[in-house]
C-alpha cells in the first residue's frame, strides 16, 4: 500500500424512499431473543404489538408469542383483539396438528357488556358537560373518552377524542397532555404526518420540571418518524440526543434499549467519523443507553477503530433480532448497506493505492465479491479511483495538491478584495453623511430641521 491519501468524496446519504414491504413478509428462523424476556422491557400496547409481530414473523416462536399475547390481552378490555388473536393461534395449532386453545367466551361476553356500558356512560357524561358549558369538564370528558377508546383498541376514535380536547385546554399542561396522547396514538396508527407538529408543540409548552422526560419522548417520536421515512441521519440525530431521563416513561412505544439500537445503527449508517466520535462516543447521555445494549456499543467502537471484519460479523449475528423489531425491520437491509459502504470508503481514505487481496482479507470476503462493490462505489461517486483488474489493485485518482491549494488561495484573495472594497465605499458614504433613512423616520427628521431653522 502507498500511504498517501486517497481522494474520497463525501458519502451521499440521500433520503431513502420508505416503501414498506407489506406484500413480502420477512420470516426469521433463528433469533437469539426469547419472547417472554424480550417483552419485559415494554408495557401496554407496546408489549402486545411486539408479541404479535414476533408471532407473525418468526415460525419458531409463533405459538409461544400468540399465547403470551392472549394472556396480555386478557388484562385489557380489548375483547375483539383477544378473540382475533385466539383465532389466529388456533389456525396455527390446527396446521401443526395440535389441540386448539380454549377461547374464554364468558370473559368475552362480560367484557363486551362492560365496554358497551362504559362507552354509553362516558358519552352521556360528556353530553351533560357540553350542556353546562364548563370548558374544563368538557376537556376532561373528551380525554376520558379518548382513554377508553384507546384501551379497547379503537385508535381512530381515540385520536378524534384526544384532538377535541384542544379547544377546551386552558393551560400549558393541557396542551402537553393532548399533544403526547395524539403522538402516541398516531405512532400506533402509523399516521406519521401528525406527529412532528404535536411533538414540537409538547416540547415547547412543557414546564421546566417535566421538560427532560417530555422532550425525551418527543425526540423518540421524531426519531421514529424519520426512521419510517428512511432518513437515517435525521433519525440518528434525534435518538442520540434523547436524555436518559426517558427511563421507562415511553415503554408502551419503545424502551431505552431501542433508543440505543436505533440511535447506534442510524449513526453508523449516516454519521461521518468526526460526528460518530463527538455525537455518540463522547456523548455522556447516550453512552448510558449504550450500556443497556453491549453489542451495539461494541459495534460502534469497533467501527470507529476500523475493525471492519469483526463489525460485519457482529452485524450478521444481530440481524435476525433486528428483523423482529416492529419499527426497524423494513430498514435493516438499507442501514446495513450504508454501514458497509461507509466501512469500505473509510478503509480506502488514507491510501493512494490498495491491494484488493489485503482489503478482502480485512473485510472477511473474497476479491471476486469485493471488486464489484468497489466498482459500485466508484460509479456512485463515493470514491475517486480506478480499478486495475489485472493486478487486483485500486488506485486513487491523483490530484495536483499544489494547484488545488493555489486556486483556493486565489479565490480567498478575490473574496477579501471584494469585502475591503465594500468597506471603503461604506466609510466614504458615512464621512459624506450620506444616509438612507426609513420612510417612517423622514417626517420626524424634517419637522426637527424646520423647528431648528425657526
Amino acid at each position: 500500500m502507498n500511504d498517501e491519501p486517497m481522494q474520497i468524496d463525501t458519502l451521499p446519504m440521500a433520503d431513502v424512499a420508505n416503501k414498506k414491504k407489506k406484500t413480502q413478509k420477512i420470516l426469521v428462523d433463528s433469533p437469539s431473543i426469547e419472547p417472554e424476556q424480550y417483552i419485559a422491557n415494554y408495557t401496554g400496547h407496546g408489549r402486545i404489538d411486539r408479541l404479535l409481530f414476533i408471532a407473525d414473523h418468526c415460525p419458531m416462536f409463533t405459538v409461544d408469542a400468540y399465547k403470551l399475547a392472549v394472556v396480555e390481552l386478557k388484562k385489557t378490555p380489548n375483547f375483539q383483539r383477544y378473540t382475533q388473536t385466539v383465532q389466529r393461534l388456533n389456525e396455527v395449532l390446527a396446521s401443526r396438528g395440535a389441540p386448539p386453545y380454549q377461547l374464554d367466551t364468558a370473559w368475552v361476553d362480560q367484557t363486551q357488556r362492560l365496554v358497551r356500558s362504559q362507552t354509553e356512560k362516558l358519552e352521556a357524561e360528556l353530553k351533560g358537560y357540553k350542556n353546562n358549558h364548563i370548558k374544563e369538564s368538557i376537556r376532561m370528558g373528551h380525554n376520558e373518552l379518548g382513554n377508553h377508546y384507546y384501551n379497547i383498541g379503537d385508535l381512530s376514535n381515540a385520536l378524534k377524542s384526544y384532538s377535541r380536547t384542544r379547544d377546551y385546554g386552558t393551560t400549558a399542561k393541557h396542551s402537553v397532555e393532548m399533544s403526547l396522547n395524539i403522538v402516541k396514538v398516531s405512532i400506533e396508527l402509523g399516521n406519521w404526518s401528525h406527529i412532528e407538529s404535536y411533538a414540537q408543540k409538547a416540547s415547547t409548552a412543557v414546564d421546566a420540571a417535566e421538560r427532560p422526560v417530555v422532550q425525551a419522548k418527543c425526540k423518540c417520536a421524531m426519531g421514529l418518524v424519520h426512521l419510517d421515512q428512511g432518513k437515517f441521519r435525521l433519525a440518528g440525530r434525534q435518538f442520540v440526543d434523547v436524555g436518559f431521563a426517558l427511563g421507562t416513561n415511553f415503554s408502551d412505544i419503545l424502551s431505552p434499549n431501542d433508543v440505543a439500537t436505533y440511535g447506534g445503527l442510524c449513526a453508523l449508517a449516516s454519521f461521518d467519523r468526526g460526528e460518530l466520535k463527538r455525537m455518540v462516543i463522547d456523548n455522556a447521555e447516550f453512552r448510558q443507553f449504550l450500556e443497556l445494549e453491549p453489542q451495539i456499543r461494541e459495534l460502534i467502537y469497533g467501527f470507529y477503530n476500523s475493525k471492519y471484519a469483526h463489525c460485519l460479523k457482529l452485524m450478521e449475528r444481530l440481524k435476525p433480532d433486528l428483523l423482529l423489531d416492529v419499527y426497524l425491520h423494513t430498514h435493516v437491509d438499507a442501514i446495513y448497506q450504508n454501514i458497509r459502504k461507509k466501512a469500505l470508503v473509510q478503509y480506502l481514505s488514507p491510501f493512494l493505492s490498495v491491494n484488493m487481496a489485503t482489503m478482502a482479507s480485512a473485510f472477511n470476503t473474497t476479491i471476486n465479491l469485493l471488486e464489484p462493490e468497489l466498482a459500485g462505489l466508484i460509479m456512485e461517486g463515493m470514491v475517486q479511483a480506478r480499478i486495475d483488474s489485472h493486478n487486483k489493485v485500486i488506485h486513487a485518482k491523483r490530484t495536483d495538491q499544489r494547484s488545488t491549494t493555489f486556486e483556493k488561495s486565489l479565490a480567498m484573495g478575490h473574496e477579501y478584495e471584494r469585502q475591503v472594497r465594500h468597506m471603503l465605499v461604506r466609510m466614504r458614504l458615512i464621512r459624506a453623511e450620506m444616509f438612507v433613512r426609513a420612510p417612517s423616520e423622514r417626517p420626524e427628521r424634517e419637522m426637527r430641521e424646520r423647528s431648528e431653522r425657526h
